[in-house]
């Protein structure tokens, strides 16, 4: 299989730190206890402090409207997830990307597409994982497709047995990145850790390095000042939430100072 030149370096600086925005529970999930307008104004102040701090992106995910559907959210929260994607688009000029969890990979392209931003995150593109959803399988297929019916230059960042999940029958880490990168059609992989804040473990990097020699990595979660500059010493950058919230608690929001700190370490 020929070697592609991943897109991603093209759209990304050396060691990427990308905040992420995790919207307040949105119209129709369970935790809807506000307006709209507040979700809004939530992100686009955490939008202004990444920007500021030195982000080199920013992704927007329906966070807080756990219990997640598996594979295909309402018409209610893509549409409140577009507004919302068309506002921060319009106060930074930053890579903007999308994640419609837990894995509506087709309405976060069409999202994408539709309010110019520049990647998605997958959290199963290929193989299939089990979760509280339930069994999730990867659409690659459908999803590669769809976008190139859009014509959407948007780039999907794939999670490799991504956090909150186990797979059917147990796979090393080298063979799904491997697979992940050469037959899912990702533009970059992302490790994690056990779940959303957990410490992302070095060697599945480094086993992921050996199995998709070619593909940019990125830490998915637990970044943290302590382990920032070990973890980049094999993955090329971050995804980045908890460590830069207000006290390290996801529900608060992105605190200046951490993530100036954080950057800072990453680009020395």
């Amino acid at each position: 299989m020929a070697i592609k030149r991943p897109a991603f370096y093209d759209l990304f600086p050396k060691r990427p730190i990308i905040g992420t925005i995790h919207l307040k529970a949105l119209p129709g999930s369970p935790d809807y206890a506000h307006t709209l307008s507040d979700t809004i104004d939530a992100a686009l102040a955490d939008a202004r402090v990444y920007e500021q701090g030195g982000c080199a992106a920013l992704i927007v995910e329906n966070f807080f409207d756990a219990p997640f559907f598996k594979d295909q959210v309402g018409p209610e929260t893509i549409a409140a997830m577009a507004r919302i994607a068309t506002l921060i688009r319009q106060q930074t000029k930053l890579p903007l990307g999308i994640n419609v969890l837990r894995n509506d990979a087709i309405s976060a392209m069409a999202i994408a597409a539709a309010c110019d931003c520049q990647f998605i995150r997958v959290n199963v593109l290929a193989w299939a994982m089990l979760t509280d959803q339930g069994v999730i399988e990867g659409k690659s297929a459908q999803l590669l497709r769809f976008r190139a019916q859009l014509q959407a230059p948007v780039l999907v960042l794939a999670d490799c047995l991504v956090k909150h999940a186990v797979p059917l029958a147990p796979q090393s880490m080298t063979f799904v990145a491997m697979d992940t990168w050469e037959r899912g059609g990702a533009d970059a992989l992302i490790i994690s850790g056990v779940g959303t804040g957990k410490a992302t473990d070095e060697d599945d990097v480094r086993q992921a390095r050996i199995g998709a020699p070619d593909a940019p990595l990125l830490i998915g979660s637990g970044v943290s000042e302590q382990n920032i500059g070990s973890l980049l010493t094999v993955a090329d950058g971050a995804i980045v939430g908890t460590a830069f919230k207000v006290g390290g608690q996801i529900t608060q929001p992105v605190e200046l100072a951490r993530v100036e700190r954080l950057v800072a370490l990453a680009k020395g």
